[in-house]
C-alpha cells in the first residue's frame, strides 16, 4: 500500500492497543454478505443500481427502512417523512446547511461527540454547551440556556444531541426527560438533531423510545446510519423527521444535482436486507458488543484505584470513565502509551476541554482478550502514576 494514500482511517500502531478508535472489529463485518448483495443488487435491478437516484434515496431501501421502523418503534414516518443520506455525518452537514445560518446559536449537550462538534463549527455556529449527566441532558440547564438567549433577545436555532447510547458516555437520556425535551422543543419551536445511530445496539432488549417516535410537533429530525450496524465503509445512513424538514433536504442542490446518496451502496443494501440478513447481522453484533462491554467493565473494576467510577452501557460501543479528582487522564496518556495501551482523554469531548478527570473507551475493535490485556496495562499506569 502507498503510504501517501492510506486505504483506511484507522491507524494501529504496533505494540498499542489503542482503545481511543471507536470502529467495529473487522471480523463482524458482514464481507461474504455485502459481496452477494452486490451481486444480487445488479441481478434484480440492472442498470438502475448504476443510474442517478431518487433524490430522496434509494426506493428498495426506503421501503424496507420504513417498514422496519414500524415493527421496531411503533412509528410510521410516512412516505415523505424519510431520506437516506450518505452516513449521519453528511446527513448532520445538510442539516447545517440548509436548516441554519453562520452564526445561529446551536445548543449542544455536553460532553458530546467531538467529531460532530467539528461539523458545527465548519459552518460557524455559536455552540452553546448544555451539561448532561448519568441520566442524559439536563432539561433544566436546556431552559436555562433558552432563557439566558431571550434575555439577549435572541433563540437557539437548535439542538444536537445523542440521547441513546452516547457517544462519549454511553449514558441514555431517561424516559421522562426524553418526554419534556420534546414538550420543550415544541413550545419553544426549537429543532431537535437527534443522533441515533446506536440504536441497534440495545445489549438487553429493547432502545429506550426515540425522540422522534415522541415528536407529535415536527420539531425532531432523528439521524440513524448502517455505520455501526453493518459497516461505516458504506457511507450510508437516513433521516426522520417532519415532511416538511425532509423535502428541504431532498430538494437541495447537492441531491437535486446528484440524485440520491450513494446510489449503488443504497442499493446493495437493500439486497442484502430484503434477503434476510440485516437483523442475525445485528444480533451477532449486539452479542459481542456486549460481551465485550462486561469484560472490560469487570477488568476496569479490578484495576482502578479507589474513587473511580465506570459507567457502563446497556448498548453502544463506548465505556466512560471517572478518574478521581486530582487524576489527569490527557496527562496520563503518555505514560499509558508508553506502556501500550491508548484512550481518548474526556476533555476532547467538550466544547471547552472541560473535565480532565475523565476519559473515554471503546470496547468495540478489539475482542475480550485484549480489552483484559489492555486493562491490565492501564492498571500498571494506574498503579505507578495515579
Amino acid at each position: 500500500m502507498n503510504s501517501d494514500h492510506p486505504t483506511v482511517q484507522i491507524v494501529l500502531r504496533p505494540g498499542i492497543l489503542d482503545l481511543g478508535w471507536g470502529h467495529p472489529d473487522p471480523a463482524l463485518l458482514p464481507l461474504e454478505g455485502m459481496r452477494s448483495a452486490a451481486i444480487e443488487a445488479i441481478d434484480r435491478y440492472g442498470a438502475d443500481t448504476l443510474g442517478y437516484g431518487n433524490s430522496a434515496g434509494a426506493g428498495p431501501l426506503l421501503a424496507w427502512l420504513r417498514g422496519r421502523i414500524v415493527r421496531t418503534e411503533g412509528h410510521d414516518p410516512g412516505s415523505e417523512g424519510i431520506t437516506i443520506t450518505g452516513g449521519s455525518s453528511l446527513g448532520l452537514d445538510q442539516v447545517c446547511t440548509l436548516l441554519a445560518q453562520p452564526g445561529d446559536a446551536v445548543l449542544v449537550e455536553s460532553p458530546t461527540y467531538h467529531y460532530a462538534v467539528k461539523i458545527l463549527r465548519d459552518h460557524p455556529f455559536e455552540l452553546i454547551p448544555i451539561v448532561a449527566d448519568d441520566h442524559g441532558l439536563k432539561i433544566e440547564a436546556l431552559e436555562q440556556a433558552i432563557a439566558e438567549l431571550k434575555r439577549q433577545g435572541r433563540r437557539a436555532r437548535m439542538l444536537y444531541c445523542i440521547p441513546t447510547f452516547h457517544n462519549p458516555t454511553g449514558a441514555s437520556l431517561s424516559l421522562d426527560r426524553r418526554r419534556a425535551l420534546v414538550e420543550l422543543a415544541a413550545r419553544e419551536e426549537l429543532l431537535i438533531i437527534e443522533d441515533d445511530v446506536y440504536r441497534d445496539l440495545a445489549y438487553d432488549g429493547m432502545p429506550p423510545p426515540s425522540l422522534w417516535s415522541l415528536d407529535t410537533a415536527g420539531c425532531v429530525l432523528r439521524l440513524g446510519s448502517f455505520a455501526k450496524s453493518l459497516a461505516p465503509g458504506l457511507r450510508l445512513g437516513w433521516m426522520t423527521g417532519a415532511p416538511a424538514l425532509i423535502r428541504r433536504i431532498t430538494s437541495g442542490g447537492v441531491l437535486d444535482s446528484g440524485g440520491g446518496a450513494n446510489h449503488f451502496t443504497a442499493m446493495t443494501v437493500a439486497a442484502f436486507c430484503l434477503a434476510g440478513r440485516f437483523e442475525p447481522q445485528v444480533e451477532r453484533l449486539r452479542a459481542a458488543y456486549a460481551e465485550r462491554s462486561a469484560v472490560l467493565a469487570t477488568a476496569l473494576r479490578e484495576i482502578l484505584p479507589a474513587g473511580c467510577e465506570v459507567l457502563v452501557p446497556r448498548g453502544g460501543f463506548f465505556t466512560w470513565v471517572r478518574l478521581r479528582d486530582g487524576m489527569d487522564a490527557s496527562q496520563l496518556l503518555a505514560y499509558a502509551e508508553a506502556e501500550g495501551v491508548a484512550y481518548i482523554p474526556g476533555a476532547r469531548f467538550y466544547l471547552n476541554n472541560g473535565n480532565q478527570s475523565t476519559l473515554r473507551l471503546a470496547h468495540s475493535l478489539y475482542g475480550p482478550a485484549d480489552l483484559i490485556e489492555a486493562t491490565e496495562r492501564l492498571g500498571r499506569v494506574f498503579a505507578a502514576h495515579g
